[in-house]
C-alpha cells in the first residue's frame, strides 16, 4: 500500500501518529506501507477517513494517483 504513504505525507502525518490514532504499533504501519502487510477492512475505512479519500484510491498504485494529480482530476 505505497500510496498510504503518499496520503500520510501528503497529510503532515508521521507513522508514530496514525499508529496512535488507529491502535495499533507504529511497525504496523510501516509494514503497511511496504506491502509487507495489509490492513483489515475496518482499519482500510478509517485510514480513508483520516484522509478524506476512498479505500479505493488507498489501493489503488501509486502512479494512477500521481496521473490523475497531473491531469487535474484529484484534489
Amino acid at each position: 500500500m505505497l500510496a498510504l504513504k503518499e496520503y500520510r505525507q501528503k497529510n503532515g502525518i508521521k507513522q508514530a501518529e496514525l499508529a496512535e490514532k488507529l491502535g495499533v504499533a507504529n511497525s504496523t504501519v510501516s509494514m503497511w506501507e511496504t506491502g509487507d502487510r495489509k490492513p483489515d477492512i475496518i482499519v482500510l475505512k478509517k485510514l480513508a477517513e483520516i484522509f478524506g479519500c476512498t479505500t479505493d484510491e488507498l489501493l489503488e498504485p501509486i502512479e494512477t494517483n500521481v496521473e490523475q494529480l497531473v491531469n487535474g482530476q484529484m484534489e
